[in-house]
């Protein structure tokens, strides 16, 4: 895709730092990291988010973030690491070009802040599980 800023890096037009590559995907460091490290793992073809993405890309770029994750684990020897992947805007999606984060975490240093959790009733857990059940 023409506007896309993945694709504009792998078709060279951008520059980065790029840690890995094969026939599928392209692991790059992010231009913009939220902590030392934070890498971005992306399949070569353009698929715009998780809805889009066949089950055996899908698949691969797990194994490939599985793999890059254990050489950020040897060289940076961090306490933690959040794998995560944003669909849509409101999930904070700003690149739509299917990516994984691997976000390299220290204790204490709250690089992705935190959320407030709530405490639904149990007709919450019921009504939604109900649904859930009949669509899977």
């Amino acid at each position: 895709m023409s506007d896309c800023v993945f694709c504009k890096i792998l078709a060279g037009d951008i520059p980065s730092h790029k840690l890995y590559e094969d026939e599928h995907t392209y692991v790059f460091l992010d231009a913009f990291p939220g902590t030392k490290g934070h890498t971005l793992i992306i399949p070569k073809k353009h698929y715009e988010d998780l809805f889009d993405i066949p089950n055996d890309q899908m698949t691969y770029l797990v194994q490939v973030s599985q793999k890059v994750a254990k050489a950020l684990r040897e060289v940076l020897n961090f306490d933690g690491i959040n794998f995560f992947q944003n669909t849509g805007t409101a999930a904070g999606q700003t690149v739509f070009h299917i990516h994984f984060h691997l976000f390299p975490r220290w204790s204490g240093d709250n690089a992705l802040g935190g959320w407030s959790a709530t405490t639904p009733d149990k007709d919450y857990f019921e009504g939604l599980k109900k649904q859930l059940i009949k669509m899977l």
